[in-house]
């Protein structure tokens, strides 16, 4: 049966409006709880609207850009939600970056003002020094700014700012197509990329994703460890709860197992008992906490449903997570360029080991080098190619990047840089980023394939796989291996259960136990820092 789609949204539409006006008969629900308090959608309205006034006040021009730099909070919320409100541009960044990282954007981006929290004010002011930022004003929410900020830059008190300013009365008369935010792209595979996304866009993700598929209601209490500058936090912690009313936990430490389990269990102070019912991890987040002494019992949380993505989610973690807690995790493959999952299992309908099938509104093409579709085979299956997806949730572009954005944006199509299976009965299997696929002894091997195998052993925590290359200039495998905390294994061991239960020219010829991965501040392996430290290793040798 065909799925029923939404309606598209009209031309002229603002996405902030269309969540304040879609909660303005709820005022009383509770919308927003962080670390300091609470906020209902009355309270949200009020601020979010004030903050675009305020915005407005610093002489900001439609579609001029704003630096959020803030730990995930209500402020977070109020300060993206009214900068699309006055039809300024928030260009939401990663709060563990350095300086020198923060001085690009600032550049890249020409961003006007800055908005930050006070413990990040401090790298901002550093990011600020020199002469080639375009920054008139800073505005800092949770305390006030510690560190000099250059002369010529002005500098408010997020609370006392918005709250000397009037509610606005209309929200900018946006167009649907028109630029209302920026992501940068993760950094798996290199410099992060300025991603442009529309008005419309997190509209499509909330009614094809939130609702069509997690099916959300103003019953739900969501949390999501992944945090609101990245695409998948974004759309789980703001788009698709506010878009149905629910109620949002927003947590601003890093997402550690005993934070997240103080969220779930509803344990810290302004949750006061109150327990999420929805929860979006990440698969080495899952991990991480089926590792940890102090999981709670099943009878300690209230869950109905669990969300991942970031990277393909291991068999193993979800069968085990689900025996533990009686519930499903719902793994999707989605990207910063598509904003959120556009392939998904269903609730009730879960296949660990794949990423299910394409969501209603979003199709898929698995492609051969030469661009084509790759033919099914006789069952139906499709091999190994690149996947390709359309929908209407495709970012415009890569800011000042013609190039990237070409190979990426391809017409009505998005070029993934992820390589994909399909099994005969449909469902999309991970086979790994395209820069991180082998070929040995002239086949294709997925990394992911060898370390969902690896982490099946009980001493493996997690597990990174990449090709190096043997005396004789061809390529092997080799893991980089965290055991477990008080587990020992040895690489012969390992081997031998690779070769249990893969085929025989996959298993890693080589292994390295190492403390930690690599990773990305949204979870993500970061193979090619491995690969680096290789080639390195093989130069100086």
């Amino acid at each position: 049966m065909t799925a029923v789609l939404p309606s598209a949204p009209p031309q002229r539409f603002n996405f902030a409006a269309h969540l304040l006006n879609r909660n303005a008969a709820h005022a009383q629900q509770l919308a927003l709880i962080d670390d300091n308090g609470t906020l209902t959608y009355g309270a949200l309205d009020d601020q979010v609207r004030r903050c675009a006034t305020a915005l407005r006040a610093l002489d900001l021009r439609r579609e001029e850009r704003v630096l959020l730099l803030m730990h995930d909070s209500r402020e977070w919320v109020v300060a993206f939600l009214g900068c699309l409100y006055a039809g300024v541009v928030p260009v939401a960044v990663n709060t563990l970056l350095t300086a020198d990282d923060y001085g690009y954007q600032l550049r890249h981006a020409r961003a006007q003002a800055a908005l930050v929290s006070a413990a990040l004010a401090p790298t901002l002011a550093a990011a600020l020094q020199g002469e080639s930022h375009e920054v008139r004003a800073v505005v800092v929410a949770h305390g006030e700014a510690t560190a000099a900020l250059p002369a010529g830059v002005a500098c408010h008190t997020f609370e006392a700012w918005i709250g000397a300013h009037p509610p606005a009365a209309q929200a900018a008369d946006t167009h649907a197509d028109e630029p209302a935010f920026w992501l940068y792209s993760s950094g798996s595979t290199g410099r992060p990329k300025g991603t442009v996304h529309t008005h419309a866009n997190p509209y499509w993700t909330a009614e094809l994703y939130g609702r069509g598929v997690l099916g959300l209601t103003p019953q739900d209490t969501v949390f999501s460890a992944a945090k609101l500058f990245f695409a998948y936090g974004l759309g789980n912690a703001l788009s698709f709860p506010l878009s149905v009313g629910a109620t949002v936990v927003l947590m601003a430490e890093r997402p550690t197992p005993p934070a997240v389990f103080a969220r779930l269990t509803g344990t810290t102070l302004t949750l006061a008992g109150r327990r999420p019912t929805v929860f979006y991890g990440a698969p080495t987040g899952y991990a991480g906490m089926l590792a940890h002494p102090a999981l709670p019992a099943r009878t300690e949380v209230a869950l109905r449903l669990c969300s991942s993505a970031g990277e393909a989610l291991p068999r193993d973690i979800g069968e085990r997570w689900s025996a533990h807690f009686g519930v499903e995790i719902i793994d999707g493959i989605g990207s910063t360029e598509m904003l959120h999952i556009y392939c998904s299992n269903r609730p009730g309908d879960v296949v660990y080991g794949t990423s299910g099938t394409p969501v209603p509104g979003y199709e898929l093409h698995i492609r051969g080098d030469d661009g084509q579709p790759l033919p099914a085979n006789p069952d139906g299956s499709i091999d190994i190619g690149d996947l390709y997806v359309r929908g209407p949730s495709a970012a415009l572009l890569y800011w000042n990047d013609r190039e990237r954005s070409q190979q990426t944006f391809q017409g009505t199509w998005t070029r993934t840089g992820d390589k994909y299976t399909r099994t005969a009965d449909g469902r999309y299997v991970y086979a790994g980023r395209n820069d991180d696929m082998l070929k040995v002894s002239g086949i294709y091997v997925s990394p992911f394939e060898v370390e969902a195998t690896l982490v099946r052993h009980p001493a493996v925590v997690e597990a990174a796989v990449i090709g190096i290359t043997d005396a004789d200039g061809l390529t092997k495998t080799k893991a980089f291996i965290v055991l477990r905390p008080g587990a020992h294994a040895s690489a012969e061991e390992i081997q031998a259960h690779c070769k249990q239960h893969l085929a025989p020219y996959k298993y890693p010829r080589a292994i390295e136990f190492v403390d930690e991965l690599p990773k990305t501040a949204t979870g993500k392996i970061q193979r090619f820092r491995l690969r680096e430290r290789e080639a390195a290793q093989a130069q100086a040798a």
